[in-house]
């Protein structure tokens, strides 16, 4: 999946909402917590992927060909996705509403009720 379709297909997602923040870095948050992460190249452009992945799948997934611990939120259990080639697309979407369902499910019962979750 190109940047643009992840940012499409994050933006659909549940009570999900896209801001920009450091610099140019494309967040998506549920709850207002993140759960993926488009970051840009040293020239601005989208590139890297990182997203919250599932504390029980983090070990797996960060030794992964094409992925690796996500800097400074690897201790959070992100991973960020450095060839996006390694996964089709529906891989990639399963992966981000994965991420949007961790994220979501850690959120106080009320923030969720209040977000129709």
């Amino acid at each position: 999946m190109t940047p643009k379709q992840i940012d499409a297909y994050c933006a659909k997602l549940p009570a999900a909402k896209r801001s920009v923040q450091w610099e140019g870095v494309i967040v998506f948050k549920v709850g207002g917590k993140m759960f993926a992460i488009i970051a840009p190249d040293e020239k601005g452009r989208p590139r890297d992927l990182w997203f919250k992945s599932a504390p029980e799948h983090f070990d797996a997934l960060s030794r992964s060909k094409g992925f690796r611990p996500a800097p400074y939120l690897a201790r959070a259990k992100w991973v960020a996705l450095e060839d996006p080639k390694v996964l089709t697309a529906a891989e990639t979407r399963a992966y981000l509403k994965r991420a949007h369902a961790v994220i979501a499910a850690a959120l106080p019962r009320k923030k969720r009720a209040e977000l129709g979750l």
